[in-house]
């Protein structure tokens, strides 16, 4: 199975996170790789995780309890830019699949931050520009390609006097 090479730092994962989390703390984590041997899905939220292994004949599941203490926000980045500062991830959505040599991956990730959609969107395309990171703008929607040929956008829109989002990364 191609994607074994992720039970290792999942495993690892499982064990990190002994620490009180704050209610409405980090952020709710799904990850669906498929590849023609088989696939493995993980779940994450508030209250413990799943991991599922599957794959020609063989099948394992574990619930986790407090699965894993990310701080996704400071993980993320394209291309070197960064969230506005102070965004907080709320979402991680992960498809991958490698079928008859077809290798597709989607990422989705929620989002808040501290300013109105617009500051945050001139920040990020300011800030993508001096990575030499060309994007397009519609409104307060950014949208480009990576430095590895994968799609971008990343959408802005009102929460309060704040900003709420999603970022779309696709590979194909």
């Amino acid at each position: 199975m191609r994607f074994a090479f992720l039970i290792p730092p999942m495993m690892l994962l499982a064990a990190c996170g002994s620490e009180e989390k704050k209610a409405g703390e980090g952020a709710e984590v799904s990850i669906n790789a498929e590849g023609d041997g088989g696939g493995i899905k993980i779940q994450t939220g508030k209250d413990g995780g799943k991991i599922r292994i599957g794959g020609d004949g063989a099948a394992i599941n574990i619930d986790v309890p407090d699965f894993v203490d990310l701080d996704v926000a400071s993980d993320f980045d394209i291309d070197g830019v960064t969230l506005y500062p102070g965004s907080q991830v709320t979402k991680v959505d992960v498809n991958a699949s490698d079928k008859a040599g077809a290798d597709q991956a989607t990422v989705k990730l929620g989002f808040t931050s501290p300013a109105a959609p617009t500051k945050a969107a001139d920040w990020m395309a300011g800030e993508f520009a001096k990575k030499g990171v060309k994007v397009t703008r519609a409104g307060d929607t950014l949208a480009g390609k990576d430095k590895d040929g994968a799609d971008f956008t990343i959408k802005f829109a009102p929460d309060g006097a704040n900003a709420k989002g999603e970022v779309v990364i696709t590979k194909i």
